[in-house]
């Protein structure tokens, strides 16, 4: 590879799914988010890079691990629940198996399934214990995968209102990956993209050295920057801020132009769990008779219809080689114009996408991802994959400029977490906010029981802060579950605020609320301290 390439590419996957765990339900509808996210993406993506090493491809990515999806990767109740639906997934696709066996189109989907999901239990027991983000670290600890972290519960930063609750979300996360990853995250994903001048100087007190907005973040910027979002600038905090290259994104993004709607592509939608007889199908969909998806599909996306024909996966991975070449020889065209305006500062492409499309909602993803990686280390010389954090060691001259507040979303100014649908959750966010401050600044010296009662408040604000919630009860699915969970974290925080107020504590009460949310073990409320100081 060259020392001096035409250009970069940084690709960043932001990997988040809010905090569900319910250990009073046996079977709890929500947790499939979980498990279908580990078994169809982070699974796959450790595959990937098993592979990429083994072949000798060497590769770069930029990943985010938030905290929320942390604590689930690591909690011993989830990680029982997963094995469990693991092992129901491959006796499902053992019957599949035997059921298609006179249906050529299908039989060699429903193989496909058994191999994967056995390929996945071994990955996730055998190899790494139960215990993915071990596997995650191994490949940041070869310097191949930039791990970044988020918001503590991605709590959208722009929308709080106490400096201290900002502090709060983005050191209870800092903390929190440190002890998981082995160190310092050097970089952040905030979450929904969401930043508002400065807030930067909160992630340099907490030793974060870059962060990312959307495209219009860094072209509204003041003063503009000189190289628009091809490099990154340096706020006066002296944090990197990088963008998101529009180009890129559109042709995985789009509904219209992106790969991912591919009519060789399998359809997400068509699932066994719908299609098969009910009696067949029971044991794996819901308890209640609730049909769900199973994960188990058979069919292509074909074209915009009703009538879907059976999936071939030899044609839809011949297909992800087909656009993994057109990716990169679009991103050498882009590179190539852009060097010519850029006076000898090799641009740098950023292209930063929700982790959970690859795989998960485009089955195909970590395929293109690895035709992707192997063709870049392979096959040319003049692109060069690269983390932001190196970027910024090879390329330390930085124009300053303060982007703009922006996120990204529809419209891309917050109004996905703030419309009519959501508004009145934060009357109550920032009032639990402003109490679990005042309960912080008041009890320097709690005794053991009321250290643990201040601790809880201070989860449970965390947890009510969750921009998932917002974000649900804009779209309309699930909203009952999004608007429970955001009332039950504030019921629960002011039933302790008024515990420590009257000085009574109820340990039963308080036991049984940490066993249920128990994010953050380690969480000291003294976070909400006016004069806390990081301890970088």
């Amino acid at each position: 590879m060259s020392s001096q390439p035409l250009g970069y590419l940084s690709l960043v996957l932001h990997a988040h799914l809010p905090y569900v765990r319910h250990p009073e339900y046996e079977n709890f509808l929500e947790e499939d988010w979980f498990y279908e996210a580990v078994t169809e993406t982070y699974i796959p993506l450790l595959t990937m890079m098993e592979g990429l090493v083994r072949d000798g491809a060497d590769f770069r990515l930029t990943m985010s691990l938030t905290p929320p999806l942390i604590g689930m990767l690591t909690d011993p109740l989830l990680v029982r629940r997963y094995q469990r639906h693991l092992d129901r997934l491959i006796e499902l696709a053992e019957k599949e198996e035997q059921r298609t066996r006179f249906s050529e189109p299908y039989h060699q989907t429903a193989l496909m399934y058994l191999d994967k999901f056995r390929a996945a239990r071994d990955l996730f027991s055998a190899r790494y214990g139960g215990n993915l983000v071990l596997g995650f670290k191994k490949f940041q600890d070869m310097g191949k995968l930039e791990i970044l972290t988020c918001g503590a519960t991605h709590g959208f930063l722009p929308l709080m209102v106490h400096r201290e609750a900002m502090r709060a979300q983005v050191f209870v996360a800092a903390d929190f990956h440190r002890r998981h990853l082995g160190r310092p995250a050097r970089g952040i994903w905030l979450a929904e993209c969401g930043y508002a001048p400065g807030s930067e100087a909160i992630l340099k007190e907490a030793g974060i050295h870059f962060f990312f907005v959307d495209t219009h973040g860094l072209l509204l910027g003041h003063p503009r920057p000189r190289y628009g979002v091809y490099a990154p600038v340096l706020t006066p905090s002296g944090v990197a801020s990088f963008a998101r290259d529009q180009e890129s994104s559109r042709q995985v993004w789009s509904a219209e132009e992106g790969y991912p709607g591919d009519w060789e592509y399998r359809d997400f939608y068509r699932d066994v769990g719908y299609d098969l007889d009910f009696d067949y199908i029971r044991p794996y969909i819901h308890e209640s008779g609730m049909r769900k998806m199973t994960g188990v599909k058979y069919h292509r996306i074909t074209g915009k219809t009703d009538h879907k024909e059976p999936y071939d996966p030899g044609r839809a991975r011949e297909k992800a080689a087909i656009h993994a070449g057109n990716f990169l020889f679009n991103r050498e065209k882009q590179l190539e114009y852009l060097s010519g305006l850029m006076e000898g500062r090799p641009p740098l492409v950023v292209s930063p996408y929700d982790a959970e499309l690859y795989g998960h909602w485009w089955y195909e993803g970590p395929m293109f991802l690895d035709f992707l990686f192997r063709k870049l280390h392979f096959d040319q010389q003049r692109i060069q994959a690269v983390t932001p954090w190196e970027y910024l060691e090879r390329h330390p001259k930085t124009q300053i400029s303060t982007p703009s507040m922006s996120s990204w979303g529809y419209k891309g100014y917050a109004e996905v977490w703030l419309e009519g649908s959501n508004d009145w959750i934060y009357r109550h966010l920032h009032k639990v906010a402003e109490r679990m401050i005042e309960l912080a600044n008041a009890n320097p010296h709690p005794d053991a029981l009321r250290h643990r009662l201040l601790n809880q408040a201070a989860r449970e604000v965390l947890l009510a802060q969750s921009s998932d919630w917002a974000f649900i009860m804009k779209t309309g699915t699930m909203v009952d579950y999004a608007v429970k969970r955001t009332k039950q974290h504030v019921t629960r925080f002011n039933r302790l605020y008024d515990m420590a107020k009257e000085g009574k504590v109820d340990a039963p009460v308080l036991a049984d609320l940490e066993a249920r949310d128990n994010l953050f073990p380690d969480l000291d409320f003294r976070v909400y301290r006016s004069d806390y100081r990081f301890p970088l």
